[in-house]
């Protein structure tokens, strides 16, 4: 049986030409490129978890606030940068929206929030401390270029970040990354949140 469940056979059928092996050369190849930052990154998110405590956190807004906050870091370890910032800001919506929607405090959540209202709600009933909705404010800036077109003109464009530092475009995105985690794990790692034996 080949990959995906198709017959050996069946091989002329699909789109690649590559056989099995050859697919599975080109994966370990691919997981062994950049092995030694793989393992940097692992460990700095391992550093940056230790945050949560020993009993962790709980993840208001289930399956979705799941999903993200495990792709966010399997993409940061992964050097898949763009795709860590994207969930970072996704899971901040999620769980902040998920545990104002619980009703703890009163007041009722709509079914569409934004992330702007959500986050002022969240300050006001000093969920989020301001140096958090700092944190947040510029994790959503992040993201936005990366999800709206900005023209080369705009500041937050990437290549207008590497004109302007001389910096390579992987540095930016990594910084933006690590910044992105750290906040994912900060805010994860707030009193609400927190599990305190």
């Amino acid at each position: 049986m080949g990959i995906g469940g198709v017959a050996d056979g069946d091989q002329a059928e699909l789109l690649s030409p590559l056989s099995d092996v050859r697919l599975l050369q080109l994966l370990l190849a691919d997981l062994h490129d950049d092995l030694a930052g793989k393992v940097a990154r692992f460990r700095q998110l391992n550093d940056l978890s230790a945050a949560l405590g020993l009993y962790g956190t709980m993840l208001p807004g289930g399956e979705t606030a799941l999903a993200v906050w495990t792709e966010a870091r399997t993409s940061f370890v992964h050097g898949n940068y763009v795709a860590t910032v994207m969930p970072c800001q996704s899971l901040a919506e999620q769980v902040l929206a998920a545990h104002l929607s619980l009703g703890w405090q009163g007041q009722e959540v709509r079914k569409r929030i934004s992330f702007a209202e959500t986050l002022e709600r969240c300050i006001e009933q000093d969920l989020v401390p301001d140096e958090n909705a700092k944190e947040l404010r510029r994790l959503a800036e992040f993201r936005n270029p990366l999800s709206h077109f900005r023209g080369v003109d705009d500041p937050s464009n990437l290549s207008r970040r590497v004109l302007d530092s001389t910096e390579r475009a992987e540095r930016h995105l990594f910084n933006d990354a690590s910044f992105a985690i750290g906040v994912a794990i900060r805010l994860l790692a707030l009193p609400a949140f927190r599990i305190d034996g």
